[in-house]
Protein backbone atom coordinates (compact mmCIF):
# COMPACT_ATOMS: atom_id res chain seq x y z
CA UNK A 1 0.00 0.00 0.00
CA UNK A 2 1.46 3.31 -0.89
CA UNK A 3 1.99 6.37 1.55
CA UNK A 4 -1.41 7.98 -0.26
CA UNK A 5 -3.32 5.18 -0.24
CA UNK A 6 -2.71 4.60 3.90
CA UNK A 7 -3.47 8.19 4.70
CA UNK A 8 -6.27 7.92 2.59
CA UNK A 9 -8.03 4.59 4.66
CA UNK A 10 -6.82 6.02 7.52
CA UNK A 11 -8.65 9.13 6.94
CA UNK A 12 -12.07 7.11 5.80
CA UNK A 13 -12.09 4.97 8.67
CA UNK A 14 -11.28 7.61 11.32
CA UNK A 15 -14.92 9.32 10.43
CA UNK A 16 -16.81 5.95 10.44
CA UNK A 17 -18.51 6.30 14.16
CA UNK A 18 -20.05 2.98 15.58
CA UNK A 19 -22.93 3.38 17.93
CA UNK A 20 -20.63 2.96 21.25
CA UNK A 21 -18.31 6.12 19.91
CA UNK A 22 -21.95 8.24 19.05
CA UNK A 23 -22.80 7.14 22.48
CA UNK A 24 -19.62 8.23 24.78
CA UNK A 25 -19.54 11.57 22.71
CA UNK A 26 -23.27 12.44 23.66
CA UNK A 27 -21.95 11.72 27.43
CA UNK A 28 -19.11 13.51 27.60
CA UNK A 29 -21.61 16.27 26.13
CA UNK A 30 -24.00 15.69 28.53
CA UNK A 31 -21.43 15.93 32.17
CA UNK A 32 -19.68 18.75 30.35
CA UNK A 33 -22.78 21.31 29.16
CA UNK A 34 -25.00 19.77 31.67
CA UNK A 35 -28.96 18.94 31.02
CA UNK A 36 -30.08 22.32 30.87
CA UNK A 37 -27.82 23.05 28.65
CA UNK A 38 -27.58 20.49 26.31
CA UNK A 39 -31.28 21.13 24.28
CA UNK A 40 -30.29 24.38 23.78
CA UNK A 41 -26.62 23.57 22.57
CA UNK A 42 -28.78 21.04 20.21
CA UNK A 43 -31.25 23.67 18.87
CA UNK A 44 -28.66 26.21 17.93
CA UNK A 45 -26.72 23.37 16.10
CA UNK A 46 -30.03 22.72 14.07
CA UNK A 47 -30.40 25.59 13.40
CA UNK A 48 -26.74 26.48 12.08
CA UNK A 49 -27.03 23.44 9.85
CA UNK A 50 -30.76 25.01 8.76
CA UNK A 51 -29.38 28.56 7.99
CA UNK A 52 -25.98 26.90 6.42
CA UNK A 53 -28.25 24.78 3.97
CA UNK A 54 -30.25 28.19 3.31
CA UNK A 55 -27.13 30.20 2.02
CA UNK A 56 -25.92 27.29 -0.03
CA UNK A 57 -29.11 27.09 -1.66
CA UNK A 58 -28.93 30.61 -2.12
CA UNK A 59 -25.70 31.29 -3.41
CA UNK A 60 -26.63 28.53 -5.93
CA UNK A 61 -30.27 30.10 -7.10
CA UNK A 62 -28.13 33.34 -7.41
CA UNK A 63 -25.71 32.13 -9.68
CA UNK A 64 -28.31 29.94 -11.93
CA UNK A 65 -29.94 33.96 -11.90
CA UNK A 66 -27.31 35.59 -12.88
CA UNK A 67 -25.88 33.29 -15.31
CA UNK A 68 -30.05 33.63 -16.97
CA UNK A 69 -30.17 37.05 -18.09
CA UNK A 70 -26.70 36.84 -19.32
CA UNK A 71 -27.91 33.78 -21.83
CA UNK A 72 -30.97 35.91 -22.67
CA UNK A 73 -29.11 38.86 -23.49
CA UNK A 74 -27.10 37.24 -25.95
CA UNK A 75 -29.94 35.49 -27.71
CA UNK A 76 -31.73 38.96 -27.78
CA UNK A 77 -28.34 40.45 -29.08
CA UNK A 78 -27.99 37.49 -31.83
CA UNK A 79 -31.74 38.17 -32.84
CA UNK A 80 -31.50 41.46 -33.76
CA UNK A 81 -29.28 41.26 -36.37
CA UNK A 82 -31.34 38.98 -38.26
CA UNK A 83 -34.33 41.81 -37.84
CA UNK A 84 -32.03 44.28 -39.20
CA UNK A 85 -31.69 42.75 -42.50
CA UNK A 86 -35.55 41.88 -43.36
CA UNK A 87 -36.26 45.68 -42.99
Amino acid sequence: MTGAAARQALASAAMRLGFGEVLVILAIALLVFGPTKLPQLGDALGKGIRNFRKAQSGADEEAEQARLPAARQTVVQQAAPAEAKRE
